[in-house]
């Protein structure tokens, strides 16, 4: 792959992880006003099946093989509620743990799983064993993690009369 390639798919994937501190903001705002967090994360479910529909229109996407469904394992279906699982506990933990605190402990997370995920090849993925290099670079996004909840000044309380 050429850089300009590498330099694309690093500025997505940037794109696809500033997005997530953004939608849990919103998030939270909006489970406060219907009441309950669960409520905003069903709507926040109900708004991506809306804008996704016509985009898939659009494209002109063929349906799925009705053969692949009906054989598919039962673990390939559970994408979303590990998506109802983030939300719900991001719409959570964020107002407790601030937006930085929340998403510097979800990346480390994050890093963790994905380490495990490579080296033992789960769900189909090709395996890439982990190294020195890939433990010490997490043991220092830890290290950020630990920085960024705990280094930081007590948070600032909105007083109204």
């Amino acid at each position: 792959m050429s850089t300009l390639h590498w330099a694309g798919l690093i500025g997505l994937a940037m794109i696809a992880g500033a997005v997530v501190p953004f939608q849990s903001a919103i998030n939270v705002n909006l489970g406060r006003g219907l009441g309950h967090p669960l409520w905003a994360t069903l709507a926040s479910l109900v708004v991506s099946v809306l804008v996704l529909l016509p985009i898939m229109l659009a494209l002109r996407l063929p349906l799925p093989s009705l053969a692949f469904i009906s054989k598919a394992s039962l673990w390939m279906w559970t994408g979303g509620a590990f998506g109802v699982c983030f939300i719900s506990l991001a719409l959570v933990l964020l107002p407790k743990l601030g937006a930085s605190g929340f998403m510097a402990l979800a990346l480390a997370g994050q890093v963790v799983a994905s380490l495990l995920l490579d080296h033992f090849g789960w769900f189909g993925l090709a395996e890439r064993q982990v190294t020195l290099p890939k433990v010490f670079g997490a043991v220092l996004l830890i290290a950020g993690v630990v920085l960024i909840q705990f280094g930081a000044t007590p948070s600032k309380t909105l007083v109204t009369g």
